[in-house]
C-alpha cells in the first residue's frame, strides 16, 4: 500500500509557523491545543494546564483556514459553522485571540 501522497508545502509551513508563534505570544498557556495537521500544533491560552492524554479543549483546522483567519479574524464564526474549524471544550473559541493577534 502506498503512503499518503499529501505533502507539506514549504511556503505554507513558514506561514503556519509564524501564525502559531504570534498566537502563542498573545495567548500563552496550555489550556487549548491548536492543531494544524501536517504543519504543527501548539498549546495556548492561560487556564487549566493540559499535561497528557486528549486535551479537554481542542481546535483543529487546515493550514489554509489558519492563514485565512490570520488575514480576516472575523471569519471565525462562519468557518466554525461550516465545519472548517473543529473546536471542542469550553475554551476552544479562539475568535477573540485571533482578533487580538491579527488586528
Amino acid at each position: 500500500m502506498q503512503k499518503d501522497s499529501v505533502k507539506k508545502d514549504p511556503a505554507t509551513a513558514i506561514q503556519v509557523k509564524k501564525i502559531l508563534e504570534a498566537i502563542k505570544k498573545v495567548a500563552p498557556g496550555s489550556s487549548v491545543e491548536l492543531r494544524i495537521p501536517l504543519y504543527g500544533a501548539i498549546q495556548c491560552v492561560a487556564g487549566v494546564n493540559h499535561r497528557r492524554g486528549t486535551p479537554a479543549n481542542q481546535v483543529e483546522m487546515s493550514a489554509q483556514v489558519l492563514i485565512q483567519l490570520a488575514q480576516d479574524p472575523t471569519l471565525w464564526s462562519s468557518l466554525a459553522q461550516s465545519g472548517q474549524i473543529q473546536a471542542s471544550g469550553q475554551l476552544s473559541d479562539l475568535s477573540q485571540i485571533f482578533a487580538l493577534t491579527f488586528k
